[in-house]
């Protein structure tokens, strides 16, 4: 608890077992009052590492939904359980648990209502190992959607991301796609809901076990992504209406 506010720290697991512990244990309890497991059908003992960790809150979805599906699973349950403050931690151990107590004290303050763990701010993101390829399209893609959004982050792919419960109240994240590009419609989403949106420099690291996806789901979240933020920048100017930057 941070300033009197629940902190709520949710896991979207795919096939996590191997990593699950070490991102679990460098959790800081001192700030963090509840973790949520959402397991995505994983195909190896996710589950019972999270059980064996005393995790109180599992869910294990009957069919694999997506990433966009299992962030709607986290965060309908985050809500449910009173949190006030939720961060959303990949529990592949590619952003390091060390920022949340930074990320949920920022929240906490009232400054901001979303924080981003950035990891092209500083040079991180390369010395983390990050594909050249990679970075590349992700430097490509956040200028073409800071143009169309009118602003100005160092990156939208970050999958290290803290929300108050205001924010998750109010932008209809239910709507979205269960795919990777729910990220993106989700801070298309905050944006045209009027919240400034903070961000801090996150290390990161690609290593064997950390999940990625692959060239060709990469393609389709690209074109997802620019799709994302033409309609952001046409409901702006009111030429179309879409269903997911209507009221929650």
């Amino acid at each position: 608890m941070i300033n009197g506010k629940k902190v709520v720290v949710v896991l979207p697991a795919y096939n996590a077992a191997k990593t699950l512990e070490i991102t679990y244990n460098e959790i800081d309890f001192t700030i963090v009052d509840d973790v949520i497991l959402v397991d995505d059908l994983s195909k190896d003992e996710t589950v019972e590492v999270g059980k064996k960790l005393g995790i109180k809150h599992i869910i294990v979805h009957e069919k694999n939904t997506g990433y966009g599906g299992n962030q709607k699973s986290c965060y309908n349950k985050a809500l449910e359980i009173g949190a006030d403050i939720v961060i959303m931690l990949h529990p592949d151990y590619q952003y390091t648990p060390k920022l949340v107590p930074a990320m949920a004290s920022i929240l906490g303050s009232g400054l901001y209502h979303v924080v981003l763990g950035s990891r092209i701010l500083g040079k991180g993101a390369l010395r983390g190992g990050m594909p050249l390829v990679k970075y590349v399209a992700n430097r490509g893609l956040t200028f073409i959607q800071n143009i169309l959004m009118n602003a100005k982050l160092s990156e939208y792919h970050t999958g290290y991301r803290a929300f108050t419960r205001e924010v998750l109240e109010n932008v209809n994240y239910n709507a979205n796609s269960d795919n990777f590009v729910f990220d993106n419609q989700m801070l298309a989403q905050i944006w045209y809901a009027g919240y400034d949106i903070a961000e801090v420099t996150c290390p990161t690291k690609y290593f064997d076990d950390a999940s990625s996806i692959n060239i060709k789901n990469s393609s389709i979240y690209g074109i997802g992504v620019l799709q994302t933020s033409l309609q952001f920048r046409l409901q702006k100017w009111g030429l179309i209406k879409n269903k997911i930057f209507q009221p929650k």
